[in-house]
């Protein structure tokens, strides 16, 4: 089901709403169909859902540049960046099962299309051909997930705080991939010549 077709939510209700127990009870009876969306949601869904399908563009995306980078790397100290690559493939696999299950959660459908996931990704798919330009494109793709996930955070607020907390969890690893990225470049020679 596409965001467009999600049942529309009903208006939210007022404080007191919380403190009528019967009232609460009544309202959760109703509107089964939306599932975990009820009344006190206060974020945009459709907005939402746009945002959790770009996210998941940009971590299938991401899990695949990783996983190319892991087995083309070549060179002398290949290995130990190509087994960095690898985790960070698993880790970015792991990202984009959690926003797969959240759109679900929220009545979506993830959107695994192939055909469509770079035009939605934030990231770019690079291949590059030396092992300095596999972590700097890797480094590239981070730091794009840190500033797009970072203005996600803010923009959620306390709208969905559900969807707030996986996107905070994420965005600690995103920035810890960076920090690794940055220590494998400074620790590589800088590319002489051709």
């Amino acid at each position: 089901m596409s965001a467009s077709e999600l049942p529309q939510r009903p208006q939210r209700p007022s404080s007191e709403f919380l403190h009528d127990v019967e009232a609460l009870r009544a309202q959760a009876r109703r509107n089964v169909d939306m599932g975990a969306v009820t009344t006190a949601y206060g974020a945009d869904l459709d907005r939402v859902m746009t945002t959790l399908q770009q996210a998941l563009a940009t971590e299938v995306i991401c899990t695949l540049r990783y996983r190319q980078h892991h087995y083309a790397a070549r060179g002398m100290n290949a290995e130990p960046i190509a087994a960095e690559f690898l985790e960070h493939s698993h880790e970015e696999l792991d990202h984009a099962g959690r926003i797969a299950a959240r759109i679900s959660q929220l009545g979506g459908t993830p959107d695994f299309n192939p055909t469509t996931l770079t035009e939605r990704s934030h990231s770019e798919y690079v291949e590059a051909e030396s092992l300095h330009d596999m972590v700097v494109e890797n480094l590239v793709a981070e730091r794009i997930a840190v500033a797009a996930y970072t203005s996600i955070i803010e923009w959620l607020g306390t709208g969905d705080p559900t969807t707030r907390r996986m996107f905070e969890e994420i965005l600690a690893t995103e920035e810890e991939h960076a920090e690794d990225l940055v220590s494998l470049l400074e620790g590589m020679k800088e590319p002489t010549g051709a």
